[in-house]
């Protein structure tokens, strides 16, 4: 499932957008755009396990256009297509969930025959393929090791299968650690992650609650924020640091279930990784500032944003 790191990252996003539009946003269009980024996660776990899929099932298709060859050699007419029958990869194919999301999704449309091809090929010349065509029986350790070697060994360090990622999935860059998780937890759990909902219902409220507090709860937390910005300089204060600041405000008021401590050092961490050089600090220094003051003050109080007040 989407982790609350994610779910930080997207709603972020979001309201940069709505930021960027400078009070022309519509009504219901900031719900509308942080649900457009769940669905971009779900389209992208929905392929790569496509493109695993597609890489074992590439046995097959090896093994007739070498057999159709007009003077096929004996190896051509040998090929061996063990992996075609992985009882882990028809698990997958016969997964009603993945068929639905195939169905509907449509990965195919995006996978570059040539890259699948040259990504099959480095599988047959490795070590670990050749162990597995070998083995006589199929164990369900075998079966999982050999779809996890596809994704771990020879897609994600492969530099032509992150730049096609790139090229299609603009969600690549900050949902990979993310895909590695989800697609690792697939595949030792086929049929355990639903391809329709890639996010529960409690992180979709959480989701949800974090974007309209902070659109909703704006000039509070700005009331909070702006005094502390006295000794910095106002135009050189990236936008996206004040919606992090807004979004960490927000946690601290409004969120009963989220320790500060915890709310402080992710929107830290965004700060570092989204923004400018020097926002880490700067995100790190305000807060811990904003918090000790609502702690002295006993604001803190940690109601949900619907009942809650300063």
């Amino acid at each position: 499932m989407i982790s609350r790191r994610n779910i930080r990252v997207k709603v972020m996003q979001t309201l940069y957008s709505i930021d960027s539009m400078n009070g022309d946003a519509k009504p219901g269009e900031a719900i509308s755009i942080l649900t457009k980024k769940i669905e971009q996660s779900r389209q992208l776990f929905t392929y790569l396990i496509y493109f695993i899929s597609e890489v074992a099932r590439y046995a097959e298709t090896d093994a007739k256009q070498k057999a159709s060859k007009h003077l096929p050699t004996a190896h051509d007419l040998n090929i061996n297509t063990r992996l075609a029958g992985n009882s882990l990869l028809w698990t997958i194919i016969e997964d009603p969930g993945f068929k639905a999301a195939v169905s509907e999704i449509k990965p195919q449309q995006y996978l570059d025959k040539d890259l699948l091809k040259k990504v099959y090929m480095q599988l047959v010349a490795s070590p670990d393929y050749q162990e597995y065509i070998t083995l006589e029986a199929r164990e369900k350790k075998s079966e999982k090791e050999m779809l996890e070697f596809i994704f771990l060994t020879l897609m994600l360090p492969n530099e032509d299968v992150i730049s096609h990622l790139e090229e299609h999935f603009i969600n690549w860059d900050d949902d990979a650690e993310m895909m590695n998780q989800l697609v690792m937890n697939y595949l030792q759990k086929p049929v355990s992650q639903s391809f329709t909902e890639i996010m529960s219902k409690e992180k979709w409220g959480f989701a949800k609650g974090l974007l309209e507090t902070v659109l909703h709860k704006k000039e509070i937390c700005m009331e909070l924020i702006k005094p502390k910005l006295k000794n910095w300089d106002a135009d050189r204060i990236a936008a996206l640091d004040l919606i992090i600041l807004e979004m960490g405000v927000s946690e601290f008021l409004f969120f009963e279930t989220i320790p500060t401590k915890v709310t402080i050092n992710e929107y830290i961490d965004l700060a570092k990784e989204y923004s400018t050089v020097q926002s880490g600090q700067f995100v790190n220094g305000l807060l811990d500032n904003i918090h000790k003051e609502l702690t002295s003050e006993n604001k803190i109080t940690k109601k949900s944003f619907k009942n809650g007040s300063i």
